[in-house]
């Protein structure tokens, strides 16, 4: 989730604690060996697996502090520490983010999930030196059809732009994929927060954007690469706050806002999603 890069970039914030990842410094775009690859597979099948579970046990009347306390159990069950938990202060293991709130919600013990709730879940796992990385959409209970239009177009977006990841392929194919879907279908992309390359770091290169622009670097893809491909859609305008907390994001104009995640890693005909659920 580059949704932290650009956030934190305005935000003064203390460092990892002792028992999740470091945070390191950028090292441009890495190609990852054998060895690294087969790591990053497990750490997204850490993740994969603890947001299969939470999918399934998402109910109204819960709150995003249990799915939180949920997560965090069953990444360190697995071997693995959460990214999230204290990357850059971030307090939770989870991003719990509900109807218009577009990520970064942080988890509360007081916060309830209600019938008709839009729900987006991201998660991260670090597992011997590498992240995985993912996010859900949930409909709970008895949704609004606009609010399960749009998790769905959201994923079929994801799917859209991951039908462009091969060796010789470019980032502005990715893009053009997954805008090209989302505006035939009346929503907006969301252009404040992007993709990233993920690996030794959470955050690393390049910026993976959801739509077309020239002020991105349009990279070509070449195998051992390992992206986060993260479109994230608005019902209504594109455009996004943040709250006084300094993390929550949410639409400008009170719209839905739903996103779906996936770790891949490019190969030489196409990609293979690491935090692939199964579902």
């Amino acid at each position: 989730m580059n949704l932290f890069a650009d956030l934190l970039a305005t935000t003064q914030a203390p460092s990892a604690t002792a028992t999740g990842p470091r945070i390191q410094k950028r090292r441009g775009v890495e190609i990852k060996s054998a060895r690294e690859i087969k790591i990053m597979r497990e750490a997204s099948r850490i993740v994969a697996t603890v947001l299969r579970e939470v999918m399934s046990m998402v109910e109204p009347g819960q709150t995003t502090g249990e799915l939180d306390a949920f997560a965090e159990k069953r990444i360190r069950e697995m071997g693995a520490t959460p990214s999230f938990k204290g990357y850059h202060g971030f307090p939770a293991s989870i991003c719990a983010s509900i109807n218009n709130e577009v990520v970064h919600g942080i988890p509360n013990a007081k916060r309830v999930i209600h019938k008709g709730d839009l729900l987006k879940v991201d998660t991260g796992a670090y597992f011997e030196g590498y992240h995985g990385d993912s996010c859900i959409t949930v409909c709970v209970g008895e949704s609004s059809a606009e609010a399960q239009t749009l998790s769905r177009v959201a994923q079929e977006s994801l799917m859209a732009g991951l039908s462009q990841v091969k060796a010789g392929n470019t980032l502005l194919d990715i893009a053009g994929a997954v805008e090209d879907h989302v505006k035939a279908n009346g929503f907006s992309v969301v252009e404040d927060y992007t993709g990233h390359g993920v690996g030794r770091n959470l955050h690393e290169e390049p910026s993976v954007f959801n739509f077309r622009t020239d002020e991105l670097p349009n990279v070509t893809l070449r195998p051992g690469m390992t992206l986060a491909i993260e479109p994230i859609l608005n019902a209504g305008s594109k455009t996004c706050r943040t709250l006084k907390d300094r993390w929550t994001v949410v639409t400008r104009d009170g719209s839905l806002s739903a996103q779906w995640e996936h770790t891949v890693l490019v190969t030489s005909d196409g990609c293979e999603i690491l935090t692939d659920r199964g579902d």
